[in-house]
């Protein structure tokens, strides 16, 4: 079995990995955390003219009907280039679940608009801290009509529409909601990593589209996010080989009593443990692709091993890299802060680690009880 990319799916990553290393340097992310809030907008518009949005979106749709193999390489760059953009709430999560749940209207009406860029969806689930649960879900809708609280939401203050988990008769739905009107309160949130900002959304009896039937939102859900920890995966481990990257030439460069650092046996150690963990979740990232691409039974088990060994290589890395560069590391000049930033903030959306490990352990039983 071949897991590697095609030569046009490694030509789209060599392309993809030039057009941002010209456009998304780390001074746009450095911007944006000190204050420029409109840094990346022209970024935006210009991976919306590469139709990178709509790479997996059918040609029907305005999409140019690629899948999600290529999905993933772009992924796996924007994490290289720790891009501030809402493309992974916009593409791997909104439209996802359009393409999963979404009636044709709903399709027709949003799905070209998110292919070109015009349109940025986003996910609201949580409410606060804590899993969201059918008993503690307390976003209602009555009548087509939805009223509660969701936060964080990612990018909440960016998108158009909210893909929106709430209950309708304490049945679990998801619905889709347009962010624009007075029905509709948005506050952004404080958090670690400004580059991928939250918000709060406040709805008081806004329009809600259902999204798929009732009582399937956790169904849909629970589909939706293997998906897209994959895609979320593939982010870390571009993140974490940058940062090993950085970690290294660092080491290489960097003198302590007349030898490179990298000759000491300390931090010999760190750089083999980061490889190590890089390799091993790059690895685990191609099974969920080959897993994703062909719609395999093992979905559920390689999107949460994709997704745990990542978070670990992406947050190890990310420290390590920190560690190596000694205490200049923590300096508001070294880039190493950003990589931490974007390691947490990853770390916690579609869930925590806690939750990911609790389904690979129900996966790996399903799949013992499947093979036995």
């Amino acid at each position: 079995m071949n897991f590697e990319f095609s030569a046009e799916q490694n030509l789209l990553r060599d392309q993809a990995r030039a057009f941002l290393s010209d456009n998304c340097p780390n001074e746009l992310s450095r911007r944006i955390l000190e204050g420029d809030t409109c840094a990346a907008d022209s970024l935006w518009q210009e991976i919306a003219a590469l139709g990178w949005m709509g790479t997996n979106i059918p040609e029907e749709y305005g999409g140019i009907g690629l899948g999600a193999l290529e999905l993933c390489v772009i992924a796996e760059e924007m994490g290289r280039a720790l891009a501030p953009s809402p493309f992974s709430s916009s593409v791997y999560l909104a439209t996802q679940a359009l393409l999963l749940a979404g009636n044709e209207q709903q399709k027709n009406d949003w799905l070209p608009k998110l292919a070109d860029g015009s349109a940025v969806g986003t996910f609201a689930v949580a409410e606060g801290p804590g899993n969201v649960t059918a008993h503690s879900l307390e976003c209602a809708v009555t009548q087509q009509k939805l009223s509660g609280t969701k936060f964080p939401v990612p990018d909440g203050c960016e998108a158009d529409f909210a893909v929106v988990l709430a209950k309708e008769e304490t049945e679990p739905t998801l619905y889709l909601v347009p962010l624009g009107g007075p029905t509709v309160a948005r506050k952004s949130v404080t958090s670690l990593d400004p580059t991928r900002p939250q918000a709060t959304l406040t709805f008081t009896d806004a329009q809600a589209q259902r999204l798929g039937s009732q009582g399937s939102g956790f169904a849909t859900m629970d589909e939706l996010f293997n998906r897209a920890a994959i895609y979320f995966a593939f982010e870390q481990v571009g993140g974490a080989l940058v940062a090993l990257d950085h970690a290294c030439d660092y080491a290489l460069n960097r003198f302590a009593f007349g030898r490179a650092i990298a000759s000491y046996q300390a931090i010999k150690h760190k750089l083999a443990d980061m490889y190590v963990a890089a390799t091993l979740a790059r690895s685990n990232c191609y099974y969920g692709a080959w897993a994703l691409s062909t719609d395999a039974p093992e979905l559920a088990l390689a999107a949460a091993t994709a997704r745990v060994s990542a978070m670990d290589a992406f947050d190890e890395c990310a420290k390590e890299n920190i560690q190596t560069h000694g205490g200049m590391g923590f300096t508001w000049e070294f880039d190493c802060q950003l990589y931490y930033r974007r390691s947490r903030a990853l770390a916690v959306n579609l869930g925590n680690k806690l939750q990911w490990e609790n389904k690979l352990i129900g996966a790996l039983e399903e799949r013992g009880e499947m093979l036995a």
